[in-house]
């Protein structure tokens, strides 16, 4: 256990975007994480940067920050996203539900300088925010079939009635269905991202969704 952070064994990361460094505190170890009674049911999806998280980020640094407007990012993870979010100038709101998660939020942030950012854990089969939000977003959050209506609820509440949902998912038939989903209550705006590293090429889907009128 690392004294300094209580989050066990880390090590530190460096993403670049828009041509500022954010470092972030990642676990070492994923397996030390992941629960022995229920390693498939709740593997640590949040252990990671994920790539759908670089270019959500990346998203919202170039999205011209209003005063006015506040952001709410659901499933926030390590924090990428918010933190950059919030560095660029966006008013922001993380949350997690899983208390490993929102520790290494609170401790990027923390990292960032961003510490005066609220982090709230968030139940999304009971939520219990009451605001409502200019712009929800989230990066890799549609996993399970069992999260879609969870989820459609979820953006109704937290939504004001002109906000904006703007997801990044990797390409699978799990995000391809909750897209085609969402369509019945929401007009769909979809770009298809990519990533190249060394060894891959991850194809993504940037969706930005509004109410139907």
């Amino acid at each position: 256990m690392d004294a300094k952070t209580g989050l066990g064994e880390t090590e530190e990361k460096t993403v670049g975007i828009r041509g500022r460094k954010f470092t972030l505190l990642t676990p070492k170890s994923i397996e030390e994480h992941i629960d022995a009674e229920s390693p498939l049911n709740d593997f640590p999806l949040w252990a990671k940067v994920w790539e759908a998280s670089w270019v959500l980020a990346d998203f919202l640094a170039g999205l011209p920050p209003d005063p006015e407007k506040r952001l709410i990012e659901i499933g926030c993870g390590l924090g990428l996203v918010g933190v950059v979010a919030a560095s660029f100038g966006h008013k922001v709101v993380m949350t997690e539900h899983n208390a490993k998660a929102l520790a290494f939020a609170k401790a990027n942030a923390a990292l960032n300088r961003c510490s005066d950012m609220e982090i709230l854990d968030l139940d999304w089969n009971s939520p219990a925010i009451y605001g409502r939000f200019d712009y929800v977003v989230g990066s890799e959050i549609v996993y399970h079939e069992k999260d879609f209506e969870p989820l459609k609820n979820l953006f109704e509440r937290l939504m004001k009635p002109e906000g904006e949902v703007i997801l990044c998912e990797g390409v699978r038939r799990s995000s391809l269905d909750f897209f085609k989903e969402m369509q019945d209550r929401f007009d769909l705006k979809a770009q298809q991202k990519s990533i190249r590293t060394a060894e891959k090429t991850v194809l993504l889907i940037l969706c930005r969704m509004k109410r139907r009128k």
